[in-house]
């Protein structure tokens, strides 16, 4: 065997030398590789660990896979503690039940569908959960409807909403576990993103390029030591990106006065019909409000008259009998009428990406070539 000298320089690595590549979702594109630092990977950690007030020696369970940040940087965090990762290959309500109560398990971080699917089933009160301390999800925007479900589910556990991305490292928000409440002055937080973590700015930037003022829309801006170097061989797309010294989000949202962020949609998944611009997300967690509705999913199809309208993917409970023209008269009195889908796909499930998101692109072709059916 050749000298390890011999094959590479054996030095410690500089605090803004590229550590590792982690890929993004690609939920909106081809994924690319985002390269992360030794600083990006320390303040993330150093914020996780304060936010959700972990404790040594926790015992954690990671149920995404470990190429996506949310689960990765959970590692670093339970090293950091001196504490114990129970890795499952897949994520499978039995056998993530089974773990919790076999190696009592204090921490897990999940995303919406896995938590809808732990509600759902039928074993779900048979296990003992109540090692349980703290359960944080993101990845993915959460109903109201389905986050009341949680926290009655799980009383006693704090509940965190994070918001983020690869990267950026990838916190940028948290919506902490005392705004995760179902009465009193602090519920009207719920459905937000938070406040930006302490390491991180966040402003919301209009088409003009200016700053937004509080309440207004527009993109959301962020910036802090957790930011990416940059994408891996992609210099334009990392220009682009980082344009101003701020990362561009790509995502669409405010901030009140109290700096309280709310996520409102994806730039890339505006549905324009008739020079109107209209957020599917918002349109998703409406439906998801209907008790009778799992999952929903909308998106723009073209149209000969407005350009392009609303069409949208659903499922229904066990034994619903809802049709769509019953949903159509739900959403009318609720919601502007151009906003209200003009096509119903009904589906057995919501097709998704390996990492919980909902695909829309995916779910498009999908419904279009009729495979709903």
């Amino acid at each position: 065997f050749r000298d390890a000298d011999s094959l590479c320089e054996l030095a410690p690595s500089e605090d803004d030398e590229t550590v590792i590549i982690f890929y993004t979702g690609g939920t909106t594109g081809r994924a690319k590789g985002v390269m992360l630092s030794n600083i990006n990977f320390q303040c993330n950690t150093d914020c996780s660990i304060a936010l959700y007030r972990m404790q040594e020696h926790w015992k954690f369970i990671v149920l995404g896979p470990l190429f996506h940040l949310a689960a990765g940087s959970r590692v670093f965090s339970s090293t950091a503690l001196g504490g114990h990762c129970v890795i499952l290959p897949k994520f499978d309500v039995l056998e993530v039940f089974q773990a919790i109560q076999q190696y009592r398990i204090n921490s897990a971080t999940l995303v919406p569908t896995m938590f809808q699917m732990m509600l759902d089933h039928p074993e779900f009160s048979n296990y003992d959960l109540s090692s349980l301390k703290m359960l944080a999800y993101g990845a993915a925007p959460m109903s109201v409807a389905l986050l009341r479900r949680v926290i009655k589910a799980f009383p006693g556990v704090e509940i965190f909403q994070t918001f983020g991305m690869t990267e950026a490292s990838p916190i940028v928000t948290s919506l902490d576990s005392k705004y995760h409440v179902l009465e009193g002055p602090n519920a009207n937080k719920l459905g937000s993103v938070g406040r930006a973590v302490s390491h991180v700015e966040v402003k919301i930037v209009g088409e003009d390029g200016n700053a937004q003022n509080a309440g207004e829309t527009g993109e959301i801006f962020a910036r802090g030591d957790n930011i990416m170097t940059g994408y891996w061989r992609l210099p334009r797309e990392t220009a682009a990106a980082l344009e101003g010294g701020w990362y561009h989000t790509g995502d669409i949202g405010s901030i009140d006065k109290a700096g309280v962020i709310r996520l409102l949609g994806r730039i890339k998944t505006e549905i324009n019909r008739a020079g109107m611009k209209i957020l599917p997300e918002e349109i998703d967690a409406l439906l998801e409000g209907h008790e009778e509705v799992v999952e929903a999913c909308a998106f723009g199809v073209p149209d000969a008259i407005s350009g392009e309208t609303v069409a949208i993917a659903y499922t229904l409970k066990e034994g619903s009998q809802l049709s769509p023209a019953d949903l159509r008269t739900w959403c009318q009195i609720r919601i502007r009428l151009d906003c209200v889908p003009e096509k119903w796909y009904p589906v057995s499930e919501i097709p998704k990406t390996d990492r919980g998101k909902v695909n829309r692109g995916v779910v498009r072709e999908y419904c279009l070539e009729g495979k709903n059916r």
